[in-house]
């Protein structure tokens, strides 16, 4: 806290004098120039053919174009690891949204229509069940 309160109001005039310094030939103040201009690459945009993503049926054809990119050497094994945590994360949205639209589908149905779907291919009516202490 306390060096952010020496440089209030100080960064301008800072890095002014670094650029200065960086074109006259300080090569300490280059190198701090291009790493703030182009700081080094922690990851890489991966461009490779993946199946569409309608379902989350769909992962096991997404996992296979993932393996066969690492196979050819267009991404890294740890690059598709990454990109494995993508679709896992899709997936789970997706099975959760899918959940969620057919327990909203379930709430909607009367306690009739719901009956009726017990019911469905019995030729007797179902039996209640009884559990814990009678």
């Amino acid at each position: 806290m306390a060096a952010e309160a020496l440089l209030e109001g100080e960064a301008e005039r800072l890095t002014r004098k670094c650029i200065e310094l960086a074109l006259s030939g300080d090569t300490v103040a280059l190198k701090l120039c291009l790493e703030r201009i182009y700081p080094a690459r922690k990851d890489r945009p991966v461009a490779f053919p993946l199946p569409p993503i309608a379902s989350a049926r769909d992962a096991a054809d997404i996992a296979a174009a993932v393996a066969q990119a690492v196979a050819a050497g267009h991404v890294t094994p740890s690059e598709a690891a990454e990109i494995a945590k993508v679709v896992d994360a899709y997936v789970r949205a997706y099975q959760t949204a899918e959940l969620d639209d057919r327990t909203a589908r379930v709430e909607q149905l009367s306690d009739e229509e719901l009956m009726r779907i017990i019911r469905k291919g019995e030729s007797t009516p179902p039996r209640l069940l009884t559990i814990g202490p009678r």
